[in-house]
Formats: structure tokens, C-alpha cells, sequence
């Protein structure tokens, strides 16, 4: 299953050079933290209950 595109790569500020992921100068301060969250949850692949950082409902019945 693909992974849903966080909103602020869909932004005019976002700049999405391989490896190097960043903001344009000027970019509203709520996007600059929206991003660096996301790039974050990236570092946390083995974290239990996350398969590729994303959290796993092992109860779910969907």
C-alpha cells in the first residue's frame, strides 16, 4: 500500500531533490514544523508496532 503524500509536498515552498527534502525561504512556520516532524518519524523505522515509520493497529478488523 503507497503511502499517503504529506499536504506541504503538494506546497509551492517544497523543494524535493533526492535525499535533501527541504523548504524554500519563506515558507510558513507551520509547514517548517510539519516537515521537520515528518522527516523525524522517518528515523523511527524499528520502533515497535511501525512497519516504514508507520503506526500499526494489530487489533484492527479492517
Amino acid at each position: 500500500m503507497p503511502r499517503k503524500r504529506p499536504e506541504f509536498t503538494k506546497s509551492p515552498y517544497f523543494v524535493e531533490e533526492p535525499g535533501n527534502w527541504h523548504l524554500k525561504p519563506g515558507a510558513p512556520k507551520e509547514m517548517q514544523l510539519e516537515l521537520e516532524n515528518y522527516l523525524s518519524s522517518l528515523e523511527e523505522l524499528h520502533e515497535d508496532g511501525t512497519i516504514n515509520g508507520n503506526q500499526i493497529d494489530v487489533y484492527s478488523t479492517h
